[in-house]
């Protein structure tokens, strides 16, 4: 029996995920002319997702290069190494929407190839009126006006969507309430190294993982160690010690900062994702706490800042410069902070020079992580948010030995047209990565920067 849907990808689609051709299983995949015509002309950009639209077309490129004209037309046999070789794919076929001619309820498509894309669906809908013909694209306003237009299914890509609720969002710790030790009723207590752990039941804390913080309403904090199907494993770390931390001169205001500096400062958490509202302190916490490691304990050599660069309003052009000059308005952040680590400094900017050149803090662009394998460096990774899955998966990747990553972000404040909270890389990794033992994430609730900061945040 043939397939009984027909998938129309966008654009927008394979941008956000290359390898999405596999996602749709036995099903056909239409991709309409017009798409090809953008992969084009993004895959040479200077943009984050010319990568992207290169992985797409070479994916594109391995199904159909061996085919004829007729069998593009008609749907080639999906075949691909990133395929489950036990599935059941679709075909793939390319549809010529430039030799579509203008029927009623047809959208103006002379210089707009949104409505070029939204008509080969409609087309394809008439044609094939036995199968479900469905437009997946990501656009919110394409989606309304294909539906507009008559097109009966359009959807959103979500095969990568592990969450329907950004509230279902871990924060990285749990509170209890009262006291912890009245809800016990039997514990193993054990110490090694100078510290403590507890061993207790798995059911007091059913929904727990790895490097949560566990909290109560008294002086009592701990971080999962270990989890099984019987027992969960906490280190006691008493909050009044956790409060009184210090790195590079920064202290936590609020418990879950406390938390961040703890993850940040451990040098056995490979990953530490920090995400919170603007001014929430994501940034000056792990730089402080980057500063710490490098400079004062020399568990690492260097520390590397990258940061998508995704325009807020319109792009400043061409910089003139090496690549750590181009990047330096993209990181001023990273400068804002390091000025107010060291504004009561004698000679501030003296001081901020020397720590740049002590913790060898290197400003790179993200085009340039590619394909390095980094060792023994911290890797901060600025504005996470607008980065996909597949990037983020890239960075991670360039992880060598002894190297720390380093993620912070604000899922509120995202610039790419790709991406939604729910989709974006920072949500797909907090939920990947949080079985994982090495992985630790952290939401930042408070707005410490300002009042006015605080009131824009909840207000806006």
């Amino acid at each position: 029996m043939g397939a009984s849907k027909l998938y129309i990808l966008d654009t927008n689609v394979l941008l956000h995920d290359p390898n999405c051709l596999t996602e749709f299983k036995e099903q056909d995949i239409v991709i309409p002319m017009t798409v090809l015509e953008e992969l084009d002309d993004i895959k040479d950009r200077k943009k984050n997702v010319a990568q992207e639209a290169r992985i797409a077309i070479r994916a594109i490129d391995r199904i159909l290069s061996v085919a004829d004209p007729d069998q593009i037309n008609s749907g080639v046999q999906i075949t691909l190494p990133t395929a489950d070789p036990d599935a059941k794919l679709g075909k793939l076929s390319i549809f010529p929407d430039h030799e579509l001619q203008m029927h009623p309820g047809f959208l103006p498509a002379q210089t707009n190839k949104d409505n070029r894309i939204i008509n080969s669906a409609l087309h394809l809908q008439t044609s094939h009126a036995d199968r479900q013909v469905i437009l997946v694209t990501k656009d919110i306003n394409m989606r309304l006006k294909a539906l507009g237009a008559g097109l009966k299914r359009v959807e959103d890509y979500r095969t990568d969507q592990l969450i329907s609720d950004l509230d279902l969002l871990t924060p990285g710790y749990h509170r209890m309430e009262g006291n912890f030790w009245d809800l016990v009723d039997e514990v193993k207590t054990e110490q090694h190294d100078g510290r403590t752990y507890h061993r207790i039941a798995r059911a007091l804390l059913p929904d727990t993982f790895p490097n949560e913080y566990i909290y109560d309403d008294n002086d009592f904090a701990a971080r999962v160690v270990r989890v099984d199907e019987l027992e969960v494993k906490l280190q006691d770390i008493s909050q009044r010690f956790l409060m009184d931390r210090d790195c590079w001169g920064i202290s936590p205001l609020d418990l879950p900062q406390s938390f961040a500096m703890d993850a940040l400062n451990d040098p056995e958490v490979d990953l530490c994702i920090l995400n919170g509202a603007a001014g929430s302190g994501k940034t000056l916490l792990a730089l402080a706490s980057c500063l710490e490691m490098v400079i004062e304990q020399g568990l690492f050599n260097k520390i590397i800042v990258t940061r998508s660069t995704p325009p807020v309003a319109e792009d400043i052009g061409f910089l003139p410069g090496t690549e750590e000059e181009k990047m330096t308005p993209w990181l001023a952040a990273i400068h804002d902070n390091l000025e107010a680590m060291h504004e009561h400094d004698e000679q501030p900017q003296s001081s901020i020079k020397y720590t740049i050149e002590k913790a060898n803090i290197q400003f790179k662009s993200l085009n340039f992580i590619r394909g390095r394998s980094i060792q023994d460096a911290i890797v901060l990774i600025d504005e996470a948010q607008n980065l996909t899955p597949s990037q983020l998966k890239t960075i991670l990747t360039r992880c060598g030995r002894g190297t720390k990553m380093v993620c912070l972000g604000n899922l509120a404040q995202i610039d790419s047209n790709y991406l939604t909270p729910l989709t974006s890389g920072l949500t797909y990794i907090v939920e990947r990565f949080r079985d994982y033992e090495g992985a630790a994430t952290i939401h930042l609730e408070s707005v410490v920067r300002s009042r006015l900061a605080e009131y824009a945040e909840s207000h806006l």
